[in-house]
């Protein structure tokens, strides 16, 4: 395996290979395969575009000796940067073949982001779209590598003026007989998702993705019938292999790349090209939700909506079949592995309230309490796995692996959970998400919950906001519905009727425009900690005009219902609802 990588113990993965979970499986001979399988069978439609089995497999197999070529040797580290276009699959699926490591990255990372790829993962090239949506990324590359030596290629789509670029169009040659990867050799490398710290990388290798995708796609039972939208950014875990693209293209299905997961773009690639099956975050399902009532587009090819990537809640989720006409999917899951999804066959209560059960056998699933015992069902806790496509440790972060991994192998999700007697998985926040309040812990998930019960929200969001007598308060960022506007006193005293504790009702509350999101779709909450900490008048962000002031409680002690502090309405910036290519 590659030096900086942690292998599974030679036994552990022995087993796996015994029980036919690991199969050899080579991902950089997988177009090859289907193309022999699948003929000329639509595989891939982007826009006007649409690439039979053979065609993909014959672009890959001229771009992987293209690359060879151009000097990239088994082993080197590619960071791949390009937006749902055929060339992403494309491109992957060729370096997998030429035995170097795509490094996976979103097209809204710039230099911070990318310098720290560049040099965690010691790449030697970089796969750029040339200019798109009004950022010149080959400009971004070839700043990279003036800094950074070890960057010796530089590859964008489009036309390009620069000598030191190689434009991606003409990374071909005829193809040449490759050797074979070693199946637990790293194919590549997906990011974590946290928001406050940049990415760590997540070694994927052949044989854990392949049976990962396989598995999901037989939990799926996608057939050749099946069309696959790719709505999220395709370099997600969620799109990728969810089973996403890979999994549909093993089925013999069609995948088809949305440039936007706006309800516009969606609903007509999905009427357009009967799509059957698709994967979301909860705030583009909420926005699709909200278009639907508007809209006349015919969704009835749409059989199941996979929602993941952040908490769903129940309200939210209870809405999904009715107003869209298709089966939801909960799905729980992470680039470092573990997968946990609902099953057709789940009673309503389940689909609603559990994030369904791990897809695997194979996985192992503890819910411990802060000494690290197990818990019982029912009673929340954090989540640990392991299993045979949950990795054993970050690359090149032996540190941050000793505090992340058990001394037997389980990974620390850092998630809040607890498991129902029937083994199903329900994901109550994250180990971190809390407010210590007056020494007590307050599950930021909980509260949210709760608050979306009141009448006139749409979305609330938790965080802690720091406090001299408390240690931290309990500050709510809402955003309302149908222009009601609760006071803090009137959601206080929802909250209270039903049974929330006293010290778990939020101390502040402020209306906002929307909540900042992540570019994985998920509720930035440094952002807003951030903007909790301010005065309101504070923020270059406040509109004046819609502004009222909110002032500080006149004790440092929590207010009552009948002391609470009005509530402050102020936008905040609205970001893309998942990241826009």
């Amino acid at each position: 395996m590659l030096e900086g990588c942690t292998p599974w113990p030679a036994e552990t993965a022995e087993r796996y290979r015994r029980e036919g979970l690991w199969n050899g499986t080579d991902l950089g001979a997988l177009p090859r395969l289907w193309a022999e399988r699948y003929g000329d069978a639509t595989a891939i439609v982007a826009g006007d575009r649409r690439i039979g089995y053979t065609e993909l497999a014959d672009r890959v197999d001229r771009t992987a000796a293209g690359f060879v070529r151009q000097g990239v040797e088994p082993g080197d580290r590619i960071v791949l940067q390009l937006p749902n276009v055929p060339e992403f699959v494309e491109v992957a699926f060729a370096l997998f073949r030429a035995g170097a490591k795509p490094v996976f990255s979103l097209t809204s990372h710039r230099s911070n982001e990318i310098r720290h790829l560049c040099e965690l993962s010691g790449a030697s090239g970089y796969v750029v779209p040339g200019v798109f949506r009004g950022f010149d990324h080959t400009a971004l590359a070839l700043e990279m590598a003036a800094e950074l030596p070890a960057l010796r290629r530089i590859y964008a789509q489009g036309e390009t003026t620069s000598p030191a670029v190689v434009p991606l169009e003409s990374v071909d040659a005829d193809p040449v007989e490759l050797p074979a990867n070693d199946p637990s050799d790293v194919a590549f490398f997906l990011l974590s998702g946290g928001t406050t710290a940049l990415p760590k990388l997540i070694p994927r290798t052949h044989d854990d993705y392949a049976y990962q995708t396989r598995t999901v796609a037989s939990l799926a039972g996608l057939t050749t019938e099946d069309v696959y939208l790719a709505a999220l950014p395709v370099e997600f875990n969620f799109t990728w292999g969810c089973p996403g693209v890979v999994g549909t293209l093993s089925a013999g299905g069609t995948v088809v790349l949305a440039p936007d997961p706006t309800a516009d773009d969606c609903f007509r690639l999905i009427e357009r090209e009967g799509v059957t099956l698709t994967s979301v975050v909860p705030t583009v399902a909420r926005l699709w939700l909200d278009e639907r009532e508007w809209s006349d587009a015919d969704l009835s090819s749409l059989k199941v909506l996979q929602i993941g990537g952040a908490r769903l809640e129940p309200e939210l989720a209870a809405r999904i079949t009715p107003e869209l006409g298709c089966r939801l999917q909960q799905v729980f899951g992470m680039a470092e592995g573990l997968l946990t999804m609902s099953r057709a066959d789940d009673d309503v209560d389940a689909v609603l309230h559990t994030q369904g059960r791990p897809v695997s056998p194979a996985d192992e699933v503890r819910i411990v309490d802060e000494r690290g015992a197990d818990v019982p069902a029912g009673v929340t806790g954090e989540l640990l796995t392991r299993g045979p496509y949950t990795l054993r440790g970050y690359y090149r972060a032996p540190e941050h692996n000793a505090r992340a991994f058990t001394e037997d192998g389980f990974y620390r999700t850092g998630d809040l959970a607890s498991l129902t007697p029937e083994g199903r998985l329900i994901v109550r926040g994250r180990l971190k998400d809390v407010v210590i309040r007056g020494g007590d812990k307050i599950a930021a998930g909980e509260v949210e919950a709760h608050l979306l019960t009141c009448p006139g929200i749409a979305a609330a969001a938790v965080v802690p906001v720091p406090d001299e007598f408390l240690g931290e308060r309990i500050y709510a960022f809402l955003v309302g519905r149908d222009g009601t506007r609760p006071t803090l006193a009137e959601l206080k005293a929802a909250l209270h009727a039903r049974g929330l504790a006293d010290y778990k009702l939020p101390d502040r509350a402020e209306f906002v425009a929307d909540l900042p999101l992540t570019p994985l779709g998920k509720i930035d909450k440094k952002v807003l900690a951030a903007a909790a900490a301010e005065p309101a008048v504070s923020r270059h962000w406040t509109l004046a005009a819609e502004a009222e002031a909110a002032p500080e409680p006149a004790s440092p002690a929590a207010p009552t219902l009948q002391e609470a502090a009005p509530v402050t309405t102020a936008p905040v910036p609205s970001l893309p609802s998942a990241q826009k290519g």
